[in-house]
């Protein structure tokens, strides 16, 4: 009998169509008003939705639109590299390990600071195995972590796997390139098999999700060693997470930052020698400045996400952060590039270069660009203008890219999320209301928005017009973020920071070099130009001990 009275609506429902198409064509019904005035038209809506079978969403499915941060499109910016490149913008360039010279350094700590190149250098020559640099650090990183906060999980065994493995292949013959055997840790906002994976909430703080992301597995097929999770603010803000406050090594009285809160912090301890962050709206900048780091935010789609926790699929980018700009370069030369599994990546070309001819760069600079910064360019060769006015704008679509991203935790089974008790302390209704505040937004003000963001865009590309980059003192955090632009982190200075804070910090200062769309490249070889005639990247903190 259900058989029969379910034939018999579909009929109904046809014969009613039918019925209706007639009559709006004849001009006799107003399309808008059978839906609104005919209580069988909704019904027949809802029962075909409850018989169809709902797709079930998680965190991390990206949706079918996809932002590309060159105003143009995708297939306008593949048109343009391939009129600039040919085939070579496929190429990656493999960057050279310059040979280690002289005796070997005694100390621990000494070769725990060491600059990533040079620990390369030192693993393929076999002067130092990776077994022995991955226990290296992974005595320091247990030792500070008490203090500094800033590792989840601590990967002992992997690591030594990995660093065994690495030993076993260099004796083969079989040499990665320059990552090989090099110890690391990764922001606790990617999957590793095995390993917990908490985004820095004491809700998932015992999750663990059975796969390694993208980067990861790029790192490891370049022969890294990974040897942490390292500390994320929780929900990938701020610098406090379930176990504490990220402390900055330089004054341990301050955060780190965040919300690449661990990266920052054991970075610049000495305790990886390198790690992987992340950014939506500063989260790679900002803790970089605070550890007083060199690092990448690359430009939007360069590098894999695949396996991280969403913020905004249209602003999330992970990138290396590290003691030197060549380190950066090195890391990001392995990671980049396009994959099946995150739809937003291109491939465009990396060219690193240690001997740059700053003349043959257009650079410019903001009022509040360093002095000592753009003079020392300026001595390299650098011909140096003051940047175009910059567009002022800021998107409001992380909200609701962030409550899309949360939907399936906050609103469990489509069940809508009880209101936020009027009694909580401020702090904590602003952490339950997070991924909330996107819930309300209307559809059409969020198009509305992307269509103002791509004009906004535009506006980004003509006062970039005549620049490969610019100087700014502030980063244009905001900005950048919302156009997609690349920016490196690089130190010029070592002094007080904030003198007329309750917590002074004598440490190394940074600026930050803003890119054109896909000028990765570029900005770090005029960070590495100024680097190779200044110091105060080697510059390293006094940790105290337990």
């Amino acid at each position: 009998m259900g058989e029969k009275n379910e034939t018999r609506s579909g009929i109904e429902r046809r014969d009613f169509l039918k019925a209706a198409a007639a009559a709006a064509a004849a001009g006799a019904v107003h399309p808008l008003a059978l839906g609104a005035s005919d209580s069988a038209f909704p019904r027949w809506i809802e029962q075909e939705q409850e018989t169809a079978s709902p797709i079930q969403l998680g965190q991390g499915e990206h949706p079918a639109l996809v932002f590309q941060a060159y105003p143009g499109g995708t297939g306008s910016l593949m048109e343009k590299l391939w009129r600039e490149h040919g085939p070579r913008m496929f190429d990656r360039p493999a960057i050279r390990v310059r040979p280690w010279r002289g005796s070997v350094p005694t100390n621990e700590e000494d070769i725990a600071f060491l600059p990533v190149h040079r620990l390369s250098a030192l693993v393929r020559s076999r002067r130092i195995s990776s077994v022995d640099l991955t226990e290296i650090y992974l005595d320091r990183i247990k030792r500070y972590d008490p203090i500094l906060l800033c590792a989840v999980t601590i990967l002992e065994d992997r690591a030594r796997e990995e660093a065994q493995q690495a030993d076993m292949d260099l004796r083969s013959g079989n040499w990665r390139g320059p990552l090989h055997g090099i110890p690391y840790g990764v922001k606790d906002l990617f999957s590793v098999t095995g390993a917990r994976t908490t985004w820095g909430s004491a809700e998932f703080e015992n999750r663990v999700i059975n796969e390694d992301a993208e980067l990861v597995v790029r790192l490891r097929e370049a022969g890294a060693v990974l040897i942490a999770k390292l500390a994320t603010g929780e929900f990938a803000s701020g610098d406090r997470w379930f176990r504490g406050r990220t402390k900055n090594p330089w004054n341990v009285q301050e955060g780190s930052s965040g919300s690449s809160a661990g990266p920052g912090s054991a970075t610049a301890a000495g305790c990886v020698a390198f790690s992987i962050g992340t950014e939506t709206r500063g989260s790679i900048v900002s803790p970089s400045r605070r550890n007083g780091l060199s690092a990448l935010r690359p430009t939007f789609g360069r590098v894999s996400r695949y396996g991280g926790m969403v913020l905004s699929w249209s602003m999330d980018k992970a990138g290396p952060m590290c003691r030197t700009i060549e380190d950066c370069a090195l890391v990001f030369n392995e990671i980049h590039g396009a994959s099946e599994q995150d739809p937003a990546t291109v491939t465009a070309p990396f060219v690193f270069d240690r001997r740059t001819d700053l003349g043959s760069y257009r650079i410019g600079f903001t009022e509040d660009a360093p002095e000592s910064f753009l003079e020392k360019l300026s001595d390299l060769g650098a011909n140096l203008k003051e940047m175009n006015e910059l567009p002022e704008f800021r998107s409001d679509q992380l909200g609701a890219d962030s409550a899309a991203a949360f939907d399936y935790h906050v609103a469990p089974g489509g069940v809508e999320p009880e209101p936020i008790p009027q009694d909580l302390e401020e702090g904590e209704a602003r952490r339950r209301g997070r991924f909330r505040r996107g819930r309300d937004a209307r559809a059409i003000d969020y198009v509305n928005g992307q269509r103002r963001r791509l004009i906004f865009m535009k506006r980004m590309q003509e006062a970039m017009d005549g620049f490969d980059m610019f100087v700014s003192g502030s980063g244009e955090v905001g900005l950048t973020n919302d156009t997609g632009h690349p920016a490196a982190i690089v130190q010029y200075d070592f002094g007080m920071r904030n003198p007329d804070s309750e917590t002074p910090t004598t440490m190394p200062l940074t600026t930050t070099i803003v890119g054109d769309l896909f000028a990765d490249d570029k900005i770090l070889n005029v960070a590495q130009a100024f680097q190779s005639v200044t110091d105060w990247h080697l510059r390293r903190p006094t940790l105290p001990d337990m």
